[in-house]
């Protein structure tokens, strides 16, 4: 892709960000740098090849999925600033009380 000072100053004003000062030959020079690495991107055959996430095969560490003890309620609102019974109690954020 052809990049020139007047696609810069374009893509700049869309982004709403301000050129003056800024040195826009070398802006173009480094843009069109960049969209010509990626376009090598599109260039190997990578046809029949199938996705992966990774460039070896990871197995994946699998334990067995058994129920362990969790925290009673008194141990999980222990550092709770304020509780009502079972539960963390929070200032009202909203003012009314119902749908409109």
């Amino acid at each position: 892709m052809n990049v020139d000072e007047k696609t810069i100053r374009h893509v700049a004003a869309l982004a709403r960000i301000d050129l003056e000062g800024v040195d826009v030959d070398r802006l173009t020079r480094q843009m069109s740098d960049i969209l010509a690495y990626v376009e090598q991107l599109g260039e190997p055959d990578v046809e029949g090849i199938p996705a992966t996430a990774h460039a070896r095969p990871q197995p994946l560490p699998l334990r067995e999925d058994t129920p362990q003890p969790g925290l009673t309620p008194d141990e999980a609102l222990r550092d709770a600033p304020k509780r009502q019974g079972d539960f963390v109690l929070v200032p009202r954020t909203v003012e009314g009380g119902g749908a409109t």
